[in-house]
Order: structure tokens, then C-alpha cells, then sequence
């Protein structure tokens, strides 16, 4: 019978019996199958509808080893894998191992904006990009520069920023800008060594060193763990003692994460473990609004450390990174504070057969 239809009140005529009684023998109606882009963006519409909720509710930390791709799940699953968001700077877990413990305080607006970005890298597509071939990455990026006297920062206009990374590095890449020669990345310094004193110096190279953190690969990065915490952890080892953000770890850790945000492409499981990752890093705030170097307004969150702001703008429906920013906290000879000293904006990532060939868009 046809569990849908209802049937009539009591008192209601023959027809309306016969009728109600006919509808019974019939079977359900058809439900209309969604298209796949429309599943997507529900699904988007649903993760984002339960990170909002959590303003007044309870957050919890996701069960450890839990592969990223389970958030790839229908609609009506969506919700409750939204709710797993990582905690806050300085939350510990409390109850038993597993379990969803009431009464945790709310997340900070960071942590709900970077859940926000690694739900959704978790369901993009992975990149398909073969060891013999290229990562290509193309952006805007602008530096301001200041004159000899010393005057306050200019930001020119931005310029098109072209990069081919080897995907298991085994071979040079190239470094393209608007305005400058091309760039050999990743050859071998040449060096020269003496057998004995007195010797004909001989011409060597350089041994090339391992990737890592901060000399990544497409391969290398592929293998990053999806632990949020681990995943941490050996960034913090591997930018230890590197130079551009002073004493500060929890800055280097957090530029590191940008860099590869920026400028690798990662599988989506590992994409969103850096975006939890930097969630796990104090002192990060949300920014209302920021423009990246095309012009595109979003979303940011930001750090700031020795007088400057890095801020990672993102897209306010999608989620997707869009670039970065960097502005100055505070006024000082380079000019006043909110004074932006660089900016970029990613714009494609596809793989390449050889350095110096563009994609077919």
C-alpha cells in the first residue's frame, strides 16, 4: 500500500472513501534523484548551517585517526561529521576516550572558520599529477618596496606569478615573474673541492638536500600526516631555527602552513589537516574582511608577530583560500598601522608536462 497518502476524516463521503481506498492500491511517488553539483552544494549549505549552530552548543575534538575522506558522506550524515570540529587553543579532553563530553565551551570564531575551510577541502577533488610531471601554480603577488631615504612603503601594482615544482623533485623547476628573468629552482649549486692542498680545485655540486616542511615536493607533501596534532608537531621540528619570524614558533609554524596552503597542491586529506593544524595555533584571530591581489573580498584569519599581520583570506560561500596578505599592526617608518607591505592570490593549480608549459585552462 502507500504509506503516504492519509486518509480521510471520519464522517467523509463515499467518493472521498473510494478515492482514499484506490490511492492505497497505488504504489509511492517517485522521489527525484538530485544532480551531483546540487548534492555538493547542499552538502557545503549543510556543513556550514551546523558550524553556525555551534555558536550555543557543545564542541568536541574528533576521534583520533579518523581518515578525512569519511566527511565525503550523504547529506543526512553531514551534520553530525560537522559537529566534530577540533577545540580551541588550550582545551583538553575530558570523559571517556571517543566520547562527545556536554558542557565544552564554544569554539573560537578561528577554529570555526578553519573547520569551516578543512570541511571543505576535504571533499574537493584530489589533484592528479604524476611523478614525471609538473605542479603549476599561478597567482598575483605585489612586495612593497621602500626608497633609499627610507620613506614609508609603496605597494605596486600586482604581477602574475608563475611556478613548476617537480612532483617528486627530481628534476629542476622554474620560477616565472612579470617583469624578470626566469628562475632555475632546484638546481645544484655548483662548488668547488680540493683533493689534497695544493690540488686543482674541482668542480662539484651541491648534494641535493631531502624534502621537507620547508623544501617541499608534490610527493613529499602527499605523505604529511592528517593528524592534526602530529601534523603540528613536525612542522614545529622542521622550521626550527628558520630564519624570517625571529624567536617566535608558533609564527614560523604558521607562515610554513601558509606556504604550503599557497604554494603546493595537496591531497584534500592533507589540506585539511593543515587548516586544523593551524587551528591548534595560538593567538590566531578572524579578520571580518580582506582583499586578496585580484581584487576577490573574504574572510581571514590572521597572526601577528614583530609588528606585522599575516592574514589567509578565504572565500565566504566556498570556503576555498583565496591568498594571502601581510599589513603592518602598527605605525612605524614604513607607515601607519593597516599599511599592507605584500599580497597574492592564488588563481589556478594543474599539472604540467614541463616547466615553462601552461595548462590548458
Amino acid at each position: 500500500m502507500n504509506a503516504f497518502t492519509p486518509r480521510p476524516p471520519r464522517g467523509a463521503g463515499a467518493d472521498a472513501l473510494l478515492r482514499a481506498e484506490l490511492a492505497e492500491l497505488l504504489p509511492p511517488p517517485p522521489v527525484p534523484e538530485l544532480t551531483p553539483e546540487r548534492n555538493l552544494d547542499l552538502r557545503h549549505a549543510v556543513l556550514r548551517s551546523a558550524l553556525a549552530a555551534g555558536d550555543g552548543g557543545p564542541a568536541a575534538r574528533p576521534r583520533p585517526k579518523v581518515p578525512l575522506r569519511l566527511l565525503a558522506v550523504p547529506v543526512a550524515a553531514c551534520a553530525v561529521v560537522a559537529g566534530l570540529v577540533v577545540l580551541a587553543p588550550g582545551e583538553t579532553p575530558t570523559g571517556s576516550p571517543g566520547r562527545v563530553t556536554a558542557g565544552r565551551p564554544a569554539p573560537s570564531e578561528a577554529v570555526r572558520l578553519l573547520s569551516q575551510a578543512a570541511l571543505a577541502a576535504a571533499v574537493a577533488p584530489a589533484p592528479e599529477v604524476r611523478p614525471g610531471e609538473y605542479v603549476y601554480v599561478k597567482s598575483l603577488v605585489a612586495h612593497a618596496g621602500r626608497d633609499a631615504a627610507g620613506g614609508p612603503a609603496v605597494l605596486p601594482p600586482a604581477r602574475a606569478r608563475e611556478v613548476w615544482l617537480s612532483a617528486d623533485g627530481s628534476r629542476p623547476g622554474l620560477l616565472r615573474e612579470a617583469g624578470a628573468a626566469d628562475t632555475p629552482l632546484g638546481s645544484p649549486g655548483p662548488v668547488y673541492e680540493l683533493d689534497r692542498p695544493g690540488a686543482e680545485p674541482r668542480k662539484s655540486t651541491l648534494g641535493a638536500e631531502p624534502p621537507s616542511v620547508t623544501r617541499p615536493t608534490h610527493a613529499y607533501v602527499a605523505t604529511l600526516p592528517t593528524d592534526p596534532e602530529a601534523l603540528l608537531r613536525l612542522v614545529r621540528e622542521q622550521t626550527r631555527g628558520a630564519g624570517g619570524s625571529g624567536a617566535d614558533a608558533d609564527q614560523r609554524a604558521f607562515d610554513a602552513i601558509g606556504t604550503l596552503l599557497a604554494e603546493t597542491w595537496a591531497p584534500p586529506e592533507v589540506t585539511a589537516a593543515l587548516y586544523r593544524a593551524a587551528a591548534l595555533i595560538p593567538g590566531v584571530t578572524v579578520l571580518p574582511s580582506a582583499t586578496d591581489a585580484a581584487g576577490r573580498e573574504g574572510v581571514a584569519v590572521a597572526r601577528t608577530a614583530r609588528g606585522e599581520q599575516t592574514q589567509w583570506i578565504f572565500d565566504r560561500t566556498t570556503s576555498a583560500f583565496l591568498g594571502e596578505r601581510t599589513v603592518l599592526a602598527g605605525s612605524t617608518p614604513a607607515g601607519r598601522a593597516g599599511t599592507v607591505l605584500g599580497v597574492s592570490a592564488v588563481l589556478v593549480k594543474e599539472a604540467a608536462a614541463a616547466p615553462g608549459e601552461v595548462p590548458e585552462a
